[in-house]
């Protein structure tokens, strides 16, 4: 078993924390996405979408996107849970991720790839490579969402010690990656979000921050 990763990607990223609170320790090969290798033949025969992460089972099989490589191995290594540990918190994982992904993940790079030069031909993951141009308009729409998105934490945060009730979910980890994700841009967390700034702290602090 392998894993196709990148080190500064933020979806690579959220499936490394997710696998170091797992404990879970998988030989990595490096893909610089920054320069394109991603879309080099040889990777996009292994991945025709160009996309990390991408893990690479013994018998060959391989499989993109997060959720479904974290789906993976919660089925095959259950502690700690972090998808949900009854049937109501699984769902609820589930509708918050996907939450936190529009409006966290996917408007960060909306930000990122529609301002970077070096996305200007390459705006959308995915495409293995098939040219999709930048569209400036996106950057604003981009930053309105995030900054729902920060008030939604705020909401969130202010009653709750994490993003699904009393747990720590797959949920925190990808808002935590989104706000990083964010600072590329110069977006960060508003001064007056104690709330999210604390809850954040304590995610930072977790040994699997790092990974």
């Amino acid at each position: 078993m392998k894993l196709y990763d990148c080190a500064i990607a933020p979806n690579p990223r959220r499936l490394r924390i997710f696998l170091a609170e797992k404990g879970i320790e998988i030989p990595k090969i490096e893909v610089d996405l920054l320069n394109g290798e991603n879309l080099q033949p040889e990777f996009l025969a292994l991945n025709p979408r160009g996309l990390v992460p991408t893990l690479e089972l013994d018998d060959g099989t391989r499989f993109d996107e997060v959720m479904a490589i974290c789906r993976y191995f919660e089925e095959l290594h259950p502690e700690p849970r972090l998808l949900g540990r009854t049937p109501v918190e699984r769902a609820l994982v589930e509708s918050q991720q996907r939450k936190v992904e529009f409006d966290g993940m996917i408007a960060g790079s909306e930000v990122f790839r529609n301002q970077n030069p070096a996305f200007a031909a390459r705006s959308l993951p995915g495409t293995g490579g098939k040219p999709t141009n930048a569209i400036p308009a996106l950057v604003e729409r981009g930053t309105a969402t995030l900054q729902r998105f920060f008030a939604d934490l705020e909401q969130t945060l202010s009653d709750h010690a994490f993003l699904v009730g009393d747990a720590f979910t797959m949920v925190d980890i990808t808002a935590f990656c989104a706000i990083d994700f964010a600072g590329w841009s110069d977006i960060a967390i508003p001064a007056g979000n104690t709330a999210t700034r604390a809850w954040y702290d304590r995610i930072a602090a977790r040994d699997s921050a790092t990974a």
